[in-house]
């Protein structure tokens, strides 16, 4: 069902509805109930784990940048303590080096998943120079801000001593 006066916004949304549908059956309508009951730990336990990640990260000589809100260092971190209850589970870093250190970092992890996805309750990681952009010549994904050095990271609810163990051996082989 569409309730709007906005003919042109009807318009819009009707082949999304109609394509999509309506509503969901009644087992997803469960698994989010069942889900949501949850939520509240799972954001909890990703965010505490991503700082101490970004941390681990930040201090790292073969890292040449970091961006996550919970560090002092980001440009943004009074802004994210005063608007936000926490600075999530997603962050961006710099591998010192081209494609093929990320290439080389990425197929040396064995505990963080390599997706494009994000916020789920396993750690995700992708580099997309050489993944979701690497169609794209090197101007026009800087121009799109993605650099060669670009890794994103989404922290998911596994052993945040794990995770860190797989990065820090994966960034010894680059």
């Amino acid at each position: 069902m569409i309730v709007t006066k906005d003919e042109k916004v009807y318009k819009k949304l009707r082949p999304v509805m109609v394509g999509l549908g309506c509503c969901m059956d009644p087992n997803q309508a469960f698994l989010v109930r069942r889900g949501l009951k949850t939520l509240p730990l799972r954001v909890k336990q990703s965010q505490e784990s991503a700082w101490r990640i970004a941390q681990f990260l930040e201090s790292h000589d073969k890292i040449a940048w970091i961006r996550y809100p919970g560090l002092s260092s980001h440009p943004q971190h009074e802004l994210c303590k005063k608007m936000m209850k926490g600075p999530g589970n997603m962050m961006s870093f710099g591998l010192r080096g081209g494609i093929q250190d990320g290439k080389k970092f990425l197929d040396s992890l064995k505990v963080c998943v390599l997706a494009v996805s994000l916020g789920g309750v396993e750690t995700l990681i992708q580099h997309p120079a050489s993944m979701t952009h690497a169609k794209l010549s090197p101007e026009a994904r800087l121009a799109g801000g993605v650099s060669d050095d670009l890794v994103r990271l989404s922290v998911g609810i596994e052993d945040v001593d794990e995770i860190i163990a797989d990065l820090s051996q994966a960034l010894e082989k680059i």
